[in-house]
């Protein structure tokens, strides 16, 4: 029961959002948390997911952690953590912020997430951790070629097309969520692009893929917008200057789709 993570006697102080629109006044750069990645989401978007979702001691797993920001939610929150990204360079990053924290509750791995072998060492990962299965898993995909990550052909970022991205992308899903426990949860935070002069719905097509090929049941729809998001103030509001020279609007909000796994 979802209920069972929750202290609902103490339901009136708990800081669990329930609305669908959250807003962010800044991001919470505490603890081990640096805005150093372009692309990373802001901690309290795990925060609130890990939060509701999973009872200290379950495995959050994480396909694409890039600067470790689900990572740090997971050790402050007492959860155990299997993250996997393509780009070493954030890998070694995020090894390097672990040096002196308790190795026994996380995995990192260096690995290609729409990779099959994949699947060889989330199941490596979960026997490290003394467990069998995944309490909860948080997607935070690179959304299509808006930022390249690396330079390798399977990294998302490098897909050709918004199909190839989501073809690769099913194959992440299908790969992670065999070993997601029935019944339990898993979050795609995801926003749209801008191409050809008009906007691509890149979350609702994702959000369509996975209702048209895995069982689950779409349990909320959230927008969030965080009013610190530097690459959109600018100095003199250049954003919205040229929204007002053309006929667009400024992407300032992601999507986090949360659904529950039903085989």
């Amino acid at each position: 029961m979802i209920s069972d993570r929750i202290d609902l006697s103490n339901w009136q102080h708990c800081d669990i959002l329930t609305d669908d629109l959250w807003l962010f006044p800044n991001r919470d750069n505490q603890g081990k948390h640096k805005n150093i990645y372009h692309g990373n989401f802001i901690p309290q978007i795990p925060y609130q997911l890990i939060s509701r979702y999973t009872k200290a001691g379950e495995v959050v797993l994480d396909p694409f952690f890039g600067s470790g920001t689900t990572l740090f939610e997971c050790e402050k929150l007492g959860r155990k953590f299997i993250g996997f990204d393509i780009n070493t360079k954030m890998f070694n990053y995020v090894q390097s912020r672990m040096m002196d924290s308790n190795k026994n509750f996380f995995t990192l791995n260096a690995f290609d997430n729409t990779d099959e072998r994949v699947k060889y060492y989330i199941k490596k990962s979960l026997t490290y951790l003394n467990e069998t299965q995944v309490s909860f898993a948080i997607f935070h995909p690179p959304y299509h070629d808006i930022v390249q990550f690396t330079n390798k052909p399977n990294d998302l970022s490098n897909c050709k097309s918004v199909d190839e991205f989501i073809d690769k992308f099913k194959k992440t899903l299908s790969h992670s969520l065999t070993f997601l426990a029935k019944n339990h949860y898993f979050a795609v935070i995801i926003g749209d692009i801008y191409k050809n002069s008009e906007v691509v719905p890149l979350s609702f097509l994702c959000m369509n893929m996975i209702k048209k090929h895995f069982k689950t049941k779409l349990k909320g729809i959230v927008v969030k917008n965080i009013e610190g998001n530097r690459g959109k103030l600018g100095a003199g509001g250049i954003w919205r200057y040229r929204a007002l020279k053309s006929d667009y609007y400024i992407f300032k909000h992601e999507y986090i789709f949360v659904f529950k796994k039903e085989f």
